[in-house]
């Protein structure tokens, strides 16, 4: 793999990323149209250089595919990147600011983060934020529309400041946006997002039992739990009825999980951004 790995140091350079996995076994297939702005472009033309060096130097490469994993309640991002040994740990980025408490985004306005397995594609990224890079998770996904959930224009982004979303500080951000963008361009149509209350361990789970959402909660835990033991995303299939481990590798029955609560089928529109009543960020 190093000897495919490139340096990027010029603007044609980095509109040209594929050149460095030319000899990689990435997946081929062209990638949705992702959005630049001159401010992406002059980002990725400073970050990338020292970012490529440092993934290789722990036999990663940029355009890799990646795993985001969020703790709100450790303000943490996990960044994972996969190589031929599986998803390796690339970096643990602090959350500089995240709104609400533990417990999923109900409403709109209710200034809560969500909970929950998200996927984001080329569409997502939004070079041009008024929080300097960021990229919208996909919330609400089909299950939360199902349970009736509202809201929208929820974003992990730079800027230090959040109303909902999860912040970052800009350096910060400029490293995941660099590495989601490279992914995107390279191997992965879209990147799983998986966000947590917590680390689910078994004492923190008997610490918030007594919480209102802890059945929720336990809908989580299962892909939790597979990646601590298997070291890849698992694939959840999200529905209407709950989330489902549908991983090729699982060893048991496929769990179907879910939580009884009011049902309906809303429609959403990815363009209609409500957060908060605040324009895209």
């Amino acid at each position: 793999m190093r000897a495919c790995q490139a340096h990027f140091f010029s603007r044609t350079t980095v509109l040209l990323l594929a050149g460095s996995l030319a000899c990689s076994t990435l997946a081929t297939s062209m990638p949705d149209t992702i959005p630049t702005s001159e401010r992406s472009l002059a980002v990725t033309e400073r970050v990338a250089p020292q970012l490529s060096e440092e993934l290789s130097e722990r036999s990663l490469l940029l355009g890799a595919p990646i795993y985001l994993r969020i703790f709100k309640e450790e303000r943490e991002l996990e960044l994972w990147v996969e190589n031929d040994k599986g998803y390796q740990l690339f970096r643990n980025y602090p959350i500089c600011d995240v709104s609400g408490i533990v417990g999923p985004k109900v409403r709109q306005g209710d200034w809560q983060a969500p909970e929950g397995f998200y996927e984001v594609s080329a569409r997502w990224m939004n070079p041009n934020s008024n929080y300097h890079l960021s990229f919208n998770i996909g919330y609400p996904n089909r299950y939360d529309r199902a349970l009736g959930r509202t809201g929208g224009n929820i974003m992990v982004h730079g800027g230090c400041e959040s109303r909902g979303c999860f912040a970052m500080t800009d350096e910060a951000m400029e490293e995941i946006y660099v590495l989601a963008e490279a992914a995107l361009r390279h191997s992965q149509r879209s990147f799983p997002v998986h966000v947590f209350p917590f680390r689910m361990t078994e004492d923190n789970m008997a610490l918030n039992a007594h919480r209102r959402w802890v059945d929720f909660w336990q809908t989580l835990k299962p892909a939790h739990d597979w990646f601590e033991q298997h070291g890849h995303p698992p694939v959840v299939a999200v529905t209407r009825r709950g989330y489902r481990l549908d991983s090729p590798t699982h060893s048991g029955p496929v769990r179907v999980v879910r939580v009884d609560e009011p049902s309906s089928d809303r429609g959403y529109y990815p363009g209609n951004y409500a957060e908060g009543d605040v324009s895209p960020r």
